[in-house]
């Protein structure tokens, strides 16, 4: 096992269970005590989970995997989700990304489209994530539109007041969320506040707004909400999706799309 693959097992290990000791973890990965205590070490050293004597705890009480540790979580899901919600843009629309994994894909299948391989431009991106925008951007017939704000390391994603400037613009054709949460009754949500306000305006400036979110994140709660569920026209999930869910979402005027 590689150290990026270990590393991110140990973490979704912590963020499921809240606490580690050393030998629990060794046993888990099958490797040596020494390894893991190294590995505690490095994690700690970035602030992503707090040393304790003999183990390890989560840091803070939001917990959130950065980005490049959670590429690997339900990668088979994301990638039809992600293929599905590209089958549902045209070309020339104007289409708002923000950040997050599954979005990340969306681009990706976005990029391999033939019927998008020209045009002026073929789409238009607009979008707060370093990561998309800097794939996209070698795609000469993608016009790319970067909001400002500061960089948040976690998630690549560009917050603060400064994007308020570009978003309040422009307009879009549609927004593609990535979400940490979505309840019929509670809306979308993410766990940071600053990332909600970016990714809300983002909605605002849309005239449709695609949610791409595995099943796991259904039904579930996260602390600032990005908007509510009746702004929501389409959301992109995966056939392991309860039908009481999907039904629940389809009541509220939601069109639920199963990849």
């Amino acid at each position: 096992m590689s150290r990026d693959a270990r590393w991110t097992a140990l973490l979704e290990l912590l963020v499921e269970r809240g606490r580690l000791d050393v030998e629990e973890a060794a046993g888990a990965l099958d490797v040596s005590a020494a390894t893991i205590r190294r590995d505690f070490d490095r994690l700690a050293e970035q602030q992503m989970l707090v040393r304790t004597r003999g183990g390890a705890v989560v840091h803070g009480v939001s917990y959130e995997l950065p980005l490049r540790y959670k590429a690997s979580r339900h990668a088979a899901e994301k990638q039809r989700i992600s293929a599905a919600v590209a089958e549902l843009i045209a070309p020339g629309e104007a289409v708002g990304f923000t950040g997050g994994t599954t979005t990340t894909e969306v681009a990706r299948a976005l990029a391999a489209r033939p019927d998008l391989a020209s045009g002026t431009p073929a789409l238009t991106i607009v979008t707060n994530a370093l990561n998309i925008a800097n794939e996209l951007a070698i795609r000469p017939q993608f016009k790319i539109v970067v909001t400002g704000g500061v960089a948040r390391p976690q998630s690549f994603e560009l917050i603060g007041p400064l994007a308020d400037g570009v978003l309040g613009q422009i307009t879009l054709d549609v927004a593609v969320l990535g979400v940490n949460a979505f309840d019929v009754v509670h809306g979308a949500a993410a766990h940071d506040e600053d990332e909600a306000a970016i990714n809300r305006l983002l909605c605002e400036r849309a005239r449709r707004v695609i949610v791409a979110a595995d099943s796991t994140k259904l039904g579930t709660r996260a602390f600032a909400r990005i908007c509510a569920t009746e702004q929501v026209n389409t959301l992109v999930t995966d056939s392991a999706v309860p039908e009481g869910t999907a039904d629940g979402f389809a009541e509220a005027g939601v069109t639920v799309v199963r990849a």
